[in-house]
């Protein structure tokens, strides 16, 4: 061993005397050389240097947008690399950094020997000055080139002191397959910065540079953990590291960061970064979203077992978005379940797609309704057969999703089941322009034609939104009818006030309907996914032929909204708002509830509560069998109910009973005594109405004027009446005038009108006229 270590010794004795000359020869070559500017990024000028890491609220990654070059890359300072990953560095490439000038000399003896005693190469020589060298000037591994590269490395360490060459190389180095640097593989491949790494980590992370594809951590893990390890023991041969630290280091499993998570929202980050959500804000490198990584996971997930359940019905996508109302923040951005499922058409956004919303747009029909036509929950709105002038003249006629008609209900039912006549009703009243600039003050941009495109229907849906506008406009109610605008990116600076769009009255009356679960039971039942074990606002819609489903709703805090379907367009079979999108809404609602916990809403001042008859909205009289409490504002104090009439009848034929009638024969009971507008609905469904005919035992004196109790009668045309086509093919019209004290309910051939001018077509006709219980009806030809 002695004679060994004296030919060793005298073996680099010689190397060094060799080398002297060449070492000479290339520190004055070096001195010639321009020195590099190791701080310049690695990247083309003008492009991005580095990655963009997009996060959430709490710092948690949700994408790394590659730099210009394709690569992955975080610049940080030596400090900010921590103690680790430096050391491990320095054991794994150059243990002798801060002893040589850039070449080490002692190292290239010991790689020479080494490799003549083994017949092959067993070590390199290179230090970290001379990669940073190649890195810096991309030379080839020719002869010439490893030359060029050692005197660029002598330059390097004459122009800028060890620590500058250190960071510069943890910097700009390959640590992985496009990755540059150690930070933005400590990011990639652990999930923590380069500081916040175990021995174990930082030593793999150390481990890469020797061979970025060798040892990458997703492909080749065993390679990587057996180079761990020796870097390791090189650690503890350099004093970085003790010997029980290097053994339980080497315990560690080399556990790596999933690569995809339920949490990165994908859709989300590719608006943001396409500026459909606003302008981003960097801070070095760094955009810091409002997204909240763990809703975010729940959301996702709740939208994939979803279309999991409702696949067999022909449900393959699902869309979530989910508001802070205080700020307008989005925290949870589901543009589909999957952003990878082709199949399925995942790399569409829900979120900003344009879809019909049905019913969801409802709530601001009759928000303007109480506005303008001074409309409250109790009000009596019809929902019966009713026709209305559609485009191009043709009627509609709208029916309800159970296939009934309910007759006069009040606003809060027919909201919150969500009766299709009602709304209709109201928007005429309103007019289609009315609410078609109502929905665009909301922010509904997208419904950008004229009024008479869409025409009624647009009070139930039809015209397409975003998913994004629909949760906005609904957090707008929640914030008492003030509109923010949407905000990807939380500031710490005062918020602005908002635009105020609607009444504040009237957006608590809204929110106090959706609020009402009695008022849905009409519709969805006692216990439907609406109801929530808080107080929540909410309303679903579902657009024509089972394409969309949608559900939406608030607390004061946070707003929901939720689409399911298909992204081809294609029809879902037999799935409702209420069974596809509301049990979506409820999944996500509760996980929102538990980041932003619910309170109720507060009532505004201008309100007091009044007991109401539940079949007419007003003040109950004795004769009203069923009633509830409402709210109503200050100064709106309702009649005393009419429909409920208390009348003596014959107790065997259930007619009226004269003045004279023998008591025994006679019977007091309450029957409905419904506006001329609800008669035939009211004889369709037999409903008890007050008779119109005297019993013939118990004749009266004072035979019923239907003049003066509100009868009707047709003036013209006459029964039997001809109406002939004008030469120049004009269709005959009926002008009808009304008194002024009652309604009138109209209809042709048994379908009922809510116009005031009759089009009748070629053929016969039946007109009929209903008022007070009375009717009259005419026959009559065109020709």
């Amino acid at each position: 061993m002695k004679r060994y270590g004296r030919v060793l010794r005298a073996a680099i004795a010689a190397a060094m005397l060799v080398l002297g000359l060449p070492f000479t020869i290339l520190g004055i070559y070096a001195l010639t050389l321009q020195v590099p500017d190791i701080q310049e990024p690695a990247t083309v000028p003008g492009e991005r240097e580095d990655s963009v890491r997009v996060v959430d609220r709490g710092g948690t990654l949700l994408r790394e947008v590659r730099a210009s070059d394709g690569r992955r890359a975080q610049r940080t300072s030596l400090a900010g690399f921590g103690d680790r990953v430096p050391k491990a560095l320095l054991a794994a490439e150059d243990k002798r950094f801060y002893d040589h000038a850039g070449i080490d000399p002692i190292a290239m003896a010991r790689a020479a020997i080494g490799s003549a005693r083994e017949g092959r190469i067993v070590s390199g020589a290179s230090t970290l000055s001379q990669q940073l060298a190649r890195s810096v000037s991309g030379e080839q591994r020719t002869a010439a080139g490893k030359l060029r590269v050692m005197a660029l490395a002598l330059r390097l360490e004459l122009a800028y002191d060890k620590d500058e060459i250190l960071e510069a190389y943890l910097n700009r180095i390959e640590f992985g397959p496009n990755v540059r640097g150690a930070e933005a593989a400590a990011e990639l491949y652990f999930g923590k910065p380069c500081a916040d790494l175990s021995l174990a980590e930082a030593a793999a992370v150390a481990s890469i540079p020797r061979g970025p594809t060798l040892y990458d951590p997703t492909k080749r893990p065993g390679h990587l953990v057996r180079r761990r390890d020796r870097v390791l023991d090189r650690m503890l041969e350099a004093g970085f590291a003790t010997e029980e630290e290097v053994q339980r280091a080497k315990a560690e499993p080399l556990a790596l960061a999933p690569r995809f998570s339920p949490a990165s929202a994908p859709h989300f980050v590719s608006a943001l970064l396409g500026g459909k959500l606003g302008p981003t804000v960097s801070d070095d490198g760094v955009v810091t979203t409002s997204v909240l990584a763990e809703l975010q996971a729940d959301a996702t997930e709740a939208a994939r077992r979803t279309v999991a359940e409702l696949e067999g019905q022909g449900v393959t996508a699902a869309s979530v978005v989910v508001l802070d109302n205080r700020t307008g923040e989005i925290l949870a951005y589901v543009g589909s379940p999957d952003l990878g499922d082709t199949l399925r058409l995942g790399g569409n956004d829900g979120v900003l797609a344009l879809r019909q919303p049905g019913s969801a747009l409802k709530p601001f029909v009759y928000e303007l309704g109480m506005e303008k036509l001074d409309l409250v929950p109790s009000s009596l709105l019809p929902d019966i057969d009713l026709s209305f002038p559609g485009p191009d003249g043709a009627s509609f006629r709208p029916r309800n999703y159970d296939g009934r008609y309910h007759g006069p209900v009040l606003l809060r039912d027919a909201l919150g089941s969500s009766f299709n006549v009602p709304a209709v009703h109201v928007a005429e009243r309103l007019g289609t322009r009315a609410v078609l600039d109502r929905l665009r003050d909301l922010g509904f941009s997208s419904l950008d034609q004229a009024a008479e495109h869409y025409g009624l229907a647009i009070a139930l849906g039809d015209g397409e939104v975003r998913l994004l506008d629909l949760a906005n406009a609904y957090a707008t109610l929640a914030r008492g009818g003030v509109v923010l605008p949407v905000r990807a990116i939380p500031t710490a600076a005062p918020l602005p006030e908002g635009r105020r769009v609607l009444s504040e009255r009237q957006a608590f009356m809204t929110t106090h309907v959706l609020a009402d679960p009695p008022a849905r039971v009409a519709s969805f039942g006692d216990d439907s996914a609406l109801d929530l074990p808080f107080e929540a606002a909410a309303k679903t819609g579902t657009s024509k032929g089972y394409r969309d489903n949608f559900a939406v709703g608030y607390t004061p805090e946070i707003t929901v909204a939720v689409w399911v379907g298909n992204f081809d367009g294609s029809p879902m079979r037999g799935v409702s708002g209420i069974t596809g999108a509301g049990p979506l809404f409820r999944e996500v609602m509760l996980a929102a509830a538990r980041h932003r916990a619910p309170t109720p809403f507060v009532e505004p001042e201008g309100f007091h509560t009044v007991e109401v008859c539940a079949l007419s909205g007003h003040r109950p009289g004795p004769d009203c069998p069923h009633r509830r409490v409402d709210i109503l504002p200050v100064g709106h104090d309702p009649s005393e109910c009419t429909m409920h009439v208390h009348v003596a009848v014959d107790r065997a034929t259930g007619e009226r009973a004269g003045e004279d009638c023998p008591e025994r024969f006679v019977e007091d009971r309450v029957f409905e005594a419904f506006p001329p507008l609800y008669a035939e609905w009211a004889k369709a469904v037999r409903r008890q109405t007050v008779p119109t005919t005297f019993s013939t035992r118990c004749p009266s004196r004072k035979p019923i004027d239907l003049a003066v109790s509100g009868g009707v009668r047709i003036l013209y045309p006459r029964d039997g009446a001809k109406l002939f086509v004008d030469a120049d093919g004009r269709l005959p019209s009926v002008r009808v005038k009304l008194s002024a004290d009652d309604a009138v309910i109209l209809s042709v051939d048994g379908k009922v009108s809510n116009g005031r001018v009759l089009v009748l077509s070629p053929g016969e006709h039946t007109l009929r006229a209903v008022a007070r219980g009375s009717s009259d009806e005419v026959h009559v030809s065109v020709e």
